[in-house]
């Protein structure tokens, strides 16, 4: 019989070294499973079917327990990221001084649906309930960086600079 732990990862990528040891650390245990999944998320961008498969089965858990985990917390994704992301927040702060506003905007500009990529891949507009910047509000992330002095009027031309500038 397989020991879990002999299990060899989908593929010879190098990344994987990063997620065995997450879970060598916590001795191939289902405690590791969130730490797991996000060690694929940094190594790789996103969870792919292989990869769940993967760390479900060398921490002996249920493939359906990894995949509930993954689809509940939002900072896991199932597809390949976007080139560039715009998260709105949409928590109370920034919602009542118009983030979905800024939210309903981008999505026209971009012709693409809130929490959505563009066909090409370019550009993604997500949400979140909340980043941390309500003293700032209202806020969105562009390219992993938080972005104050937003307004429904400015928000398009913003998002448009930073990505430009960040190609």
């Amino acid at each position: 019989m397989i020991r879990h732990a002999e299990i060899p990862p989908p593929s010879d990528d190098k990344r994987w070294r990063i997620v065995n040891a997450t879970m060598r650390r916590y001795g191939y245990t289902s405690q590791a499973l969130i730490e797991s999944l996000h060690a694929v998320q940094e190594a790789f961008g996103y969870l792919d079917d292989s990869s769940l498969r993967f760390v479900a089965n060398r921490l002996q858990v249920p493939l359906s327990k990894a995949y509930g985990v993954a689809t509940f917390y939002q900072f896991f994704s199932l597809k390949p990221p976007a080139k560039h992301n715009c998260v709105v927040c949409l928590g109370t702060a920034c919602y009542i001084k118009g983030s979905k506003q800024m939210a309903d905007i981008l999505g026209q500009a971009y012709n693409v649906a809130l929490g959505e990529m563009t066909a090409d891949g370019q550009f993604a507009l997500l949400s979140a309930h909340c980043v941390g910047g309500c003293g700032q509000a209202p806020v969105a992330v562009i390219d992993g960086e938080i972005v104050s002095g937003l307004t429904p009027e400015n928000i398009a031309e913003i998002v448009r600079e930073k990505i430009s500038n960040g190609s």
